[in-house]
């Protein structure tokens, strides 16, 4: 399996500037007798008093939102919105996922850097895993519960070649509500999670290509395949600590 084109992590998105209306001067203004309204010193207390207390996202103990869910129905939403803003902007099937592993990339990189941290300040040795093995199996169970709330189902290695590895997901939680036209059938928008499983594979120390695969059954109509294709330099290393 060859991949000929870059994959770029930077540059995702348009970067069209758009030009913002000027607003009126307040001296230019032919409203006559018009002054700045002064906040009264029982709004201002007020206002003071409420942002002393409102929580700040930055404050809170990341070991206590652990556990915590988000609206299922805002998640799709929002993916929703996502590939059809990327759709906009592409010239093929290819180039939509490729954006969209990309986007999961970024992800990817901001869940391995939460869980290490959450590792190291909960235990006084944390593992870091160094053979692909017990990695993979991390990924495939941790990083899966992390972000989608459930395990991946399986696990397999390819017959033909020794560098390909692939997790199942028989009900990937980002297409259940994703309708894909038939002239796009081809489409995995589970290139985003592709994108997430490259990242933390690189974050680890294994680098690889990763890609996401339609391998639709009769019992699992959405079923996935995550397709893992690891750089050589992670099979020498393997032998080595064999």
């Amino acid at each position: 399996m060859a991949y000929t084109q870059p994959h770029p992590r930077l540059s995702v998105l348009s970067t069209t500037s758009q030009s913002s209306a000027d607003h009126p001067s307040p001296t230019t203004s032919s409203t006559r007798f018009s002054l700045p309204s002064v906040p009264s010193i029982s709004t201002t207390a007020a206002s003071n008093k409420s942002s002393a207390t409102r929580p700040n996202i930055y404050d809170r103990n990341l070991n206590k939102t652990r556990v915590a869910e988000v609206s299922a129905s805002a998640f799709h939403f929002l993916f929703s919105e996502i590939v059809q803003y990327t759709q906009k902007r592409v010239s093929g099937i290819n180039d939509l996922e490729r954006r969209l592993n990309t986007l999961g990339y970024r992800i990817g990189m901001r869940v391995l850097e939460l869980m290490v941290w959450r590792a190291e300040s909960s235990s006084k040795n944390p593992k870091r895993e160094i053979r692909f093995l017990p990695a993979l199996m991390s990924i495939h169970t941790q990083v899966w519960k992390a972000v989608f709330g459930k395990q991946a189902d399986a696990i397999e290695k390819s017959v033909e070649n020794a560098d390909e590895y692939m997790i199942i997901d028989n009900d990937p939680p980002i297409e259940r509500h994703i309708s894909v036209p038939r002239d796009m059938s081809q489409l995995s928008c589970s290139s985003f999670t592709a994108g997430i499983v490259e990242a933390v594979m690189d974050g680890l120390g294994f680098p690889a290509r990763v890609t996401a695969h339609n391998t639709p059954t009769a019992q699992f109509p959405s079923r996935t395949t995550i397709l893992i294709k690891l750089e050589q330099s992670v099979l020498d290393r393997e032998e080595l600590l064999k």
